[in-house]
């Protein structure tokens, strides 16, 4: 295990560690850019683990941004916080956006749920950031993630207006299927 967790430490260096950075990544699977301004979701109901993830995640907020961060102590960067949540359910993710980016499986915005991980930036290729799905409802897609400007925050996504046009498509690192 801590051979895994060295080596993913040595691959977010030479790939770029922090959510600032936009590397490039290929992605497997379709994506999809929302474009739709008039999108209607429907009200996620999450799996107890997927509430644990949540609720751990939501502890966190006010936590300060830190680039590269990867701990509650020193502040966490965008992928530094999702990992670090996932990490404490078992769940190995990569503390840099573009490797988590190709993790897991993926999932159509409109299906995410509690515990997915919805990934932002300039171009499909590109990501420039990566937030941890609180809840999926009729106004839209709530998630907890590390902003630069604010720290650690809630944040309803698919209503904001920096937030909306950047993202580019959602990824299931929790469920084992």
């Amino acid at each position: 295990m801590n051979f895994l967790r060295i080596l993913l430490f040595v691959l977010s260096i030479l790939v770029g560690g922090a959510c600032t950075q936009s590397k490039s990544v290929i992605v497997k699977k379709p994506v999809h850019k929302s474009t739709s301004k008039s999108t209607t979701y429907t009200e996620a109901v999450a799996t107890p683990f997927r509430k644990k993830v949540v609720d751990y995640g939501k502890k966190f907020v006010g936590t300060h941004y830190k680039y590269a961060g990867q701990s509650p102590k020193t502040g966490f960067d965008c992928s530094g916080f999702t990992s670090y949540v996932l990490k404490e359910f078992g769940v190995i993710a990569s503390p840099a956006s573009s490797i988590q980016a190709s993790e897991g499986r993926y999932v159509a915005l409109e299906k995410v749920m509690p515990g997915d991980l919805i990934f932002f930036g300039e171009s499909k290729k590109k990501i420039s950031h990566v937030a941890l799905v609180i809840k999926r409802g009729p106004e839209g897609i709530t998630c907890v993630h590390s902003t630069t400007s604010r720290g650690v925050i809630i944040e309803n996504v698919t209503q904001s207006t920096y937030w909306k046009p950047k993202i580019l498509f959602a990824r299931d690192v929790i469920s084992e299927d």
